[in-house]
């Protein structure tokens, strides 16, 4: 089944330093976008990540520092990576807890505007996950009837993600499921509003789900000793705490939102 879209969506995947979105870095990002009348066109960017490559990324997708070091950095490149993403919806295999904060993050050290509320977020793995829980191989095996060669290679997933969505759209045409409260629905349609809906495990406010929107639309701690408070409750009675989240190991993008926050409540950020 093809997808039917309104404006671009474009697969992605990275290889990174490491796992840890506040602090690792992209090595290699591979889009593959697709376009409305059905045209499709790939960029692959290999980047020096200017930052210690882990062992355990390493003996995943076999990058080494020697391997990068004269390639560009993020920084170099990032307005180049944005223009390809100009109007896209975005999609990939564990993307919006992974791969979507990452890149966020790096745009945001690179200081070039990258607005990910405005996109639509399509997560095949999610979609996988709830449907016939495996990893991307098993994905490609059970979908597509074939192995995925080059697997860990971001080019050869952004594309088996693209292959492996169209085929839970055949797949999954018409078909119910019980969502967390009971509900039956039909999510799985070709339209990528409801795939996004159907993507997302939860209302979050900022990418990892640290901050989430409650009923009313307000963002609500999700975590520690202030989890299920509203952030404006917990900025007015605890002031400093603020402060601790803008100076402990959080993502950019969730500091850049506590601080639209606390802007918007009229607070001195000095406090």
């Amino acid at each position: 089944m093809e997808l039917e879209l309104k404006r671009p969506i474009a697969f992605f995947d990275l290889e990174t330093t490491g796992f840890n979105v506040a602090k690792d870095r992209i090595i290699e990002i591979s889009i593959y976008k697709i376009h409305p009348n059905g045209t499709e066109e790939s960029k692959t960017w290999l980047l020096n990540p200017d930052y210690p490559i882990s062992e355990e990324a390493s003996s995943i997708h076999g990058f080494t520092q020697e391997d990068v070091k004269d390639c560009p950095t993020f920084k170099q490149e990032a307005k180049n990576i944005s223009d390809f993403l100009i109007n896209c919806d975005l999609a990939g295999f564990n993307s919006i807890k992974f791969d979507i904060p990452m890149l966020v993050e790096e745009f945001l050290r690179a200081e070039v505007d990258f607005d990910v509320r405005t996109r639509k977020m399509i997560d095949v793995q999610n979609i996988f996950m709830k449907m016939e829980p495996r990893t991307l191989e098993a994905a490609s095996r059970y979908y597509l009837g074939k192995e995925l060669d080059g697997a860990h290679s971001a080019e050869a997933d952004a594309k088996a993600t693209y292959e492996v969505l169209k085929a839970q759209l055949d797949k999954y045409k018409g078909v119910t499921y019980k969502d967390n409260q009971g509900e039956e629905s039909t999510p799985v349609i070709n339209d990528m509003n409801a795939l996004h809906t159907f993507s997302s495990h939860h209302r979050n406010a900022d990418l990892m789900g640290q901050i989430i929107l409650n009923d009313e639309g307000l963002e609500v701690i999700n975590f520690g000793k202030h989890k299920g408070k509203t952030v404006e409750e917990v900025f007015t009675r605890e002031p400093s705490y603020y402060n601790w989240m803008m100076n402990a190991d959080f993502p950019l993008f969730t500091k850049k939102l506590i601080t639209t926050i606390k802007l918007r409540m009229g607070l001195n950020l000095k406090k």
